[in-house]
């Protein structure tokens, strides 16, 4: 139970940093609101899900392989992340309301290709989740739950986040004109992070 709680004190503290994930849900969240905002968190969030899904299945050599695959996979999402920042950046000011909504399978499936294109998440939650395994019986049922925990607190954050950007919409209400500014570049944020992306942080 100890190392459980120490998993959700050590996910919380991660979960604060923004990494490329968390960058786009905010994009989102300012763009178009709380809905597409959360539902850009259930995309990075199945994303991390596909890849712990390596880390449970203990798939050491596959994990390396896909992490390098990854390095060369991040970087067209790095220009295509690009490509929507420069998009956004340029957009003329209007009413927020009048914002086209993206659709939501759009916005799920942008989420979850970006956090499984992170080699960095995939290196990193091999590393960090085993280390709270209590003992090396049943580890992979152990794994499964700090797993499910970890993805749990991960939800819960991006979700916060999403609602904090949703909230700061009302603001940029009222000061159009940076609208596009500040959401190209939290999108280019997110191309940013994804570039520089190696071993560490929950994205």
């Amino acid at each position: 139970m100890e190392n459980v709680i120490v998993l959700i004190v050590a996910t919380s503290v991660l979960v604060l940093i923004p990494g490329p994930n968390v960058a786009l849900i905010v994009a989102n969240g300012l763009r178009h609101g709380l809905k597409l905002g959360l539902i850009t968190a259930f995309g990075t969030t199945a994303g991390l899900t596909l890849q712990l899904f390596l880390v449970i299945a203990g798939m050491a050599t596959i994990i390396e392989m896909a992490a390098s695959a990854l390095l060369w996979i991040k970087w067209f999402g790095v220009a295509y992340l690009l490509y929507l920042g420069i998009k956004t950046w340029n957009e003329t000011d209007g009413d927020l309301n009048e914002i086209p909504e993206e659709s939501k399978s759009c916005v799920f499936w942008r989420g979850f290709a970006l956090a499984v294109i992170n080699p960095k998440t995939l290196l990193f939650n091999a590393a960090f989740l085993p280390q709270f395994v209590a003992s090396a019986e049943s580890a992979t049922g152990q794994l499964m739950l700090l797993a499910a925990v970890y993805l749990m607190v991960v939800i819960i954050g991006d979700a916060l986040w999403a609602f904090f950007a949703s909230s700061a919409r009302r603001f940029f209400a009222r000061i159009q004109h940076l609208r596009n500014k500040v959401t190209g570049g939290f999108v280019f944020g997110a191309a940013a992070g994804l570039a520089l992306s190696r071993t560490n942080s929950h994205g």
